[in-house]
């Protein structure tokens, strides 16, 4: 259990602040890339050949990594499980205009265009079962998420922190990968919604570095319990048609693995930035158990590496319903 008074004070004393945190991370909605802006548009005369491009492209993309791009979509239109989830946490007052609600529609109204995006390109590409993407789409929602913050700020912001930066990590690489292959248009596509990405984890990763600030020894217990449960990502429960909730995560994973888009080594990279990042071993004024909890904290990449240095991706492809056969 933690203290919700004091929670709920260090959110006011922060809420005071949002109008700042939009204009420093956020782009105004008149000067920041839309869908459209990448996609091909019906009224050029060239929308046929560009469309076929887009296809042959698709064609040729490997297996796992199309896959991934896939889970990506899928992940980024479950959006509002995210927004929902927020406007719950503690210090968050969906009534208002202002403050931590403000924050969050806006930080919703960015994240939006990713699925759009990305929804509307797999539409186009002409390999997929669009179908079964909706399927496993709207089962997403339906199943909601359980990343064991509870309505706790603290532990909400550590996962967002974390999340953004997964999040970037993997529609980077996709886009990386993609280029390779000279698929620069889907390359550009994932590096913008990467970039936005990154902003927002910037931003996570300041509301945390603030609390530090204001309740260093609550903020570390809160960083130490997350870790010691591990981050999740927020498409956990995915699955197809026909599946239990959470039954298609491991395969999606897998895949990802194996294109080399999200890996363990990309989580431990990821915990060691934001202990960099929150200077975790030069925080000081912390009680005895906000003590111990550094001490791990400082400890666990280590012990994550040789972990995930004897664990091996599976080799065995999956084959989802999402690609056409």
């Amino acid at each position: 259990m933690y203290n919700k008074l004091v929670r709920l004070e260090v959110m006011r004393n922060l809420g005071k602040e949002v109008d700042d945190f939009i204009s420093s991370y956020l782009t105004p909605v008149e000067k920041i890339w839309q869908p459209t802006d990448f996609l091909p548009d019906p009224s050029s005369n060239d929308f046929k050949y560009e469309v076929e491009e887009l296809q042959s492209f698709a064609r040729e993309m490997d297996y796992d990594l199309f896959v991934t791009l896939i889970g990506d979509c899928i992940t980024e239109e479950a959006l509002p499980t995210y927004e929902s989830w927020l406007m719950g946490v503690d210090g968050v007052n969906q009534e208002e205009n202002s403050g931590w609600a403000q924050w969050i529609r806006s930080w919703t109204a960015e994240e939006n265009r990713h699925g759009d995006l990305l929804n509307k390109y797999l539409y186009l590409c002409g390999r997929v079962n669009m179908r079964e993407i909706e399927i496993t789409t709207q089962y997403l929602i339906q199943d909601g998420l359980d990343i064991g913050t509870t309505m706790d700020p603290y532990k909400n912001f550590v996962y967002t922190s974390f999340q953004e930066t997964a999040t970037n990590v993997s529609h980077r690489r996709v886009g990386s990968l993609a280029k390779t292959t000279g698929n620069v248009k889907l390359a550009k596509m994932c590096g913008m919604i990467a970039a936005d990405e990154a902003r927002h984890a910037k931003a996570y990763k300041h509301f945390v570095t603030r609390i530090f600030e204001l309740d260093p020894s609550e903020m570390m217990l809160a960083f130490e319990y997350m870790m010691r449960q591990k981050i999740v990502m927020p498409a956990h429960l995915m699955r197809e048609s026909g599946q239990k909730a959470g039954e298609l995560w491991g395969h999606f994973s897998d895949a990802a693995q194996r294109a080399m888009v999200y890996t363990g080594q990309d989580y431990i990279n990821i915990l060691s930035d934001l202990l960099t990042d929150w200077k975790i071993e030069h925080i000081s004024g912390l009680n005895e158990k906000a003590e111990k909890a550094q001490e791990y904290l400082m400890k666990l990449p280590g012990r994550l590496q040789k972990i995930t240095d004897r664990i091996s991706t599976p080799d065995l492809e999956y084959q989802f319903k999402w690609i056409k056969s």
